[in-house]
């Protein structure tokens, strides 16, 4: 149990998005987290998607939910129903389409809502965003980055937690090995940089494509993989034909197994213009890989440039591709940046995310009860 806490809480998560993505797994990995330390986690989740499964194998509650829109009264009318019957005292929403769901589900309740913004893109100025993020009691914010963006967006900075996303320090992910590399098509002898990452537009895959093309000039033998799949897909294929890399970036899609592919890669890499934190970072530091990235959003607050990873600036291609120079020629510089990494891990443990988290709950329930 925490510090400050009487008894148990009872929290309903809520994420309904289809597939499984960095956000769908810090939200598992936090109710789980809030678990271990005594409190009572529901998760709201698609029938049949990974989250809703995955939470089940964790031995956690699923409540069955798929809305038909973010602001679908009647699946808030049965998660209302879950709040009264369970006892629940904290609903969170942790993506955007589940923050107009929470605001719905506590109305009539005496339950409050926290939400979580994962990314660091400007709130949309429009009646129903004003009005499901002033239904909120706590936002949490995943970075400095993501909770400077809200306040631009007209949130009130005394209304902003922020709360760094987690990683499970204590998994033990065995590297791929190099006849599954090989399959993906990467040569047994050839150095490799990964980008685990959706090919969505704040990801600027094509930046990652062209940095490989410039680190080659340098270093002929580098070869890439890509990790992970989106509406770029295409763009990304045609820049690397363009760059006449065909034989050297490798797409690998969506993959269950990423983390064995992270482990095994020479450097981590992410290419963003926006990024409200990057926990594929996270996972790098503590499988003790390096890592080069764009100093985008919240990737400053994790990894700190020279000691535990290599920034480049947004959108500098030139530059990210002389990191991974930098990285596979000096391998004194790449130790380093390992150990540096692990120790820096240690201040995102899944742990001290679920902590800080049960705070913000606390802090919202000792706040006077807003009419319902």
């Amino acid at each position: 149990m925490t510090a400050g806490t009487s008894a148990p809480l009872t929290v309903l998560h809520i994420d309904t998005e289809r597939g499984w993505r960095g956000g769908e797994r810090q939200a598992l990995w936090l109710a789980t987290g809030l678990e271990r330390i005594g409190h009572r986690s529901l998760v709201a989740a698609r029938p049949g998607d990974p989250l809703a499964t995955r939470a089940e194998e964790n031995g956690l509650t699923v409540i069955p939910c798929a809305p038909v829109s973010e602001a679908d009264a009647l699946a808030a009318f049965m998660l209302r129903r879950t709040v009264i019957k369970e006892g629940v005292q904290i609903v969170h929403a942790h993506t955007a389409h589940a923050v107009a769901l929470a605001s719905l589900t506590i109305l009539l309740t005496p339950a409050k809502m926290v939400l979580t913004r994962r990314v660091d893109f400007p709130l949309r100025r429009n009646i129903g965003t004003l009005w499901k993020y002033g239904r909120a009691d706590g936002i949490i914010a995943i970075s400095r980055a993501v909770a400077d963006v809200l306040v631009k967006s007209g949130i009130d900075r005394s209304r902003i937690d922020v709360v760094p996303s987690g990683v499970d320090l204590n998994r033990a992910i065995e590297p791929a090995s190099r006849d599954s590399l090989a399959a993906l098509g990467i040569p047994n002898d050839a150095p490799f940089v990964i980008l685990v990452a959706a090919l969505v537009p704040h990801k600027d895959p094509v930046t990652f494509v062209r940095a490989v093309f410039a680190a080659r000039r340098e270093v002929p033998s580098l070869h890439a993989l890509i990790v992970g799949d989106g509406p770029l897909r295409s763009e990304v294929e045609r820049a690397v034909t363009d760059n006449q890399l065909d034989d050297a970036v490798h797409f690998a899609g969506f993959r269950e197994d990423a983390d064995a592919l992270l482990a095994a890669a020479d450097i981590v890499a992410l290419s963003s213009k926006e990024e409200g934190l990057g926990t594929v970072l996270m996972d790098a530091l503590v499988l003790g890989r390096p890592v080069a990235a764009t100093a985008a959003g919240g990737i400053p607050e994790i990894i700190c440039h020279g000691s535990c990873g290599l920034l480049a600036p947004v959108g500098g291609a030139e530059a990210l591709g002389m990191a991974f120079v930098r990285i596979l020629r000096d391998p004194a510089l790449a130790a380093q940046l390992i150990k540096g990494g692990r120790e820096q891990a240690r201040q995102f443990s899944i742990e001290r995310t679920a902590e800080r988290t049960a705070a913000v709950y606390e802090r919202v329930l000792s706040a006077p009860a807003r009419p319902v």
